[in-house]
């Protein structure tokens, strides 16, 4: 059975998913990261923060759009855990 994480905004603010209007998205649904990988960036009060993938896996989907205003605890994404990644 797969274990799944949920990759949740730790502030409130706005969301990104590229770095830079006009760049490619930080990572795709379905692709591979690892743990550290920047999958989103949020805004708050003019400061930029990366949220990083705590595990390895598959991203499997995102929850939210490139600039939505989220809170505190929305649930960003999906990570489908991947164990024993060599």
């Amino acid at each position: 059975m797969a274990n799944y994480e949920s990759i949740l905004s730790p502030v409130p603010g706005i969301i990104y998913l590229q770095p830079a209007p006009g760049e490619d998205v930080y990572v795709k649904p379905g692709s591979f990261v690892k743990k550290g990988d920047v999958v989103a960036l949020i805004e708050v009060m003019k400061s930029f923060f990366e949220i990083q993938a705590e595990n390895d896996g598959i991203l499997e989907n995102f929850n939210v759009n490139n600039g939505d205003t989220v809170d505190a605890g929305t649930e960003i994404a999906s990570l489908k855990i991947v164990e024993n990644v060599g």
